[in-house]
């Protein structure tokens, strides 16, 4: 099957930015391949469509970026319904809070498998489509994958590798006609937190010598979420990612996320960064 209308296929569309993303991108006229591990939570995505008279150009599809056959099974299925494939939005993710010495290496591992291991596995399958169409690969980081940030030891590990891997791909990906780009949200006003699924009096009664550091932690955090952009507005520079003739690498949603990453890009022996981020504990 051949479409004139580009097709995106974007992950984590139940909520949040992907949700926000999936919308827009059919409101711009993008054929739009949503992806989610659960299509019984694709309901507030296809109202949202149907708002804003795009529904006709949402596919929901199911796709769980730790499962490698799954995700090989989607991006084909993609193609043979829709004839292309000229973007990928890697927007999956999951938190993962907590100090290593409290935690356990296989929670540092799952946070690998979605944040990381995902982006992946999902640009890995999409490529050579990508290269038939002269696509692009766009990766929602953080500005976590830039600062690490305390009790986001696995999250921003997980981010920073997924940050890594694609600046190195970026130059290759290149000389086929792909470009490569990172959109790293600060703060965003989505179901992400609340997805962490924590108890946070059980984790502040478990923390011992780390108790006061959480807990001053946590009520930083509170207040950034407390004014943070919403999922609509994030989703502004994912677009603006998608549809640039010449997008830049490194793009941030907001003027906080520029000024905060800012700081790590002109920190070359981390004492800023490390100042910055020792208030939040203390």
């Amino acid at each position: 099957m051949t479409t004139t209308a580009k097709t995106v296929l974007i992950t984590g569309t139940s909520s949040g930015i992907g949700l926000a993303t999936a919308v827009a991108a059919a409101r711009a006229g993008w054929t739009v391949v949503a992806t989610m591990r659960d299509t019984a939570k694709a309901g507030a995505l296809r109202a949202a469509a149907a708002d804003a008279g795009a529904g006709d150009r949402i596919h929901v599809e199911r796709l769980d970026v730790t499962d490698p056959a799954s995700v090989a099974a989607c991006v084909e299925a993609a193609v043979a319904a829709h004839g292309r494939l000229d973007a990928v939005v890697n927007n999956a993710g999951a938190g993962q809070l907590g100090t290593i010495e409290q935690s356990t290496v296989d929670a540092v591992r799952a946070a690998m498998e979605v944040n990381f291991f995902g982006v992946v596995e999902v640009t890995r399958a999409a490529m050579p489509h990508l290269r038939a169409s002269g696509g692009r690969v766009v990766t929602v980081t953080s500005v976590g994958g830039v600062v690490g940030q305390p009790f986001n030891e696995a999250y921003c590990a997980a981010k920073f590798a997924a940050e890594g891997f694609m600046e190195s791909l970026a130059p290759v990906a290149a000389t086929v006609g792909v470009g490569v780009s990172v959109v790293e949200p600060g703060a965003v006003a989505s179901e992400f937190v609340a997805n962490v699924d924590l108890d946070v009096p059980a984790m502040l009664d478990a923390a011992g010598p780390y108790a006061p550091a959480l807990q001053a932690y946590i009520d930083r955090t509170v207040k950034a979420f407390g004014a943070a952009q919403t999922p609509d507005e994030a989703a502004v520079a994912v677009m603006d990612v998608l549809t640039a003739e010449r997008p830049p690498f490194r793009v941030q949603t907001s003027d906080w996320a520029r000024e905060f990453v800012g700081i790590k890009l002109s920190d070359p022996d981390g004492s800023a960064v490390q100042a910055l981020t020792a208030d939040w504990t203390s």
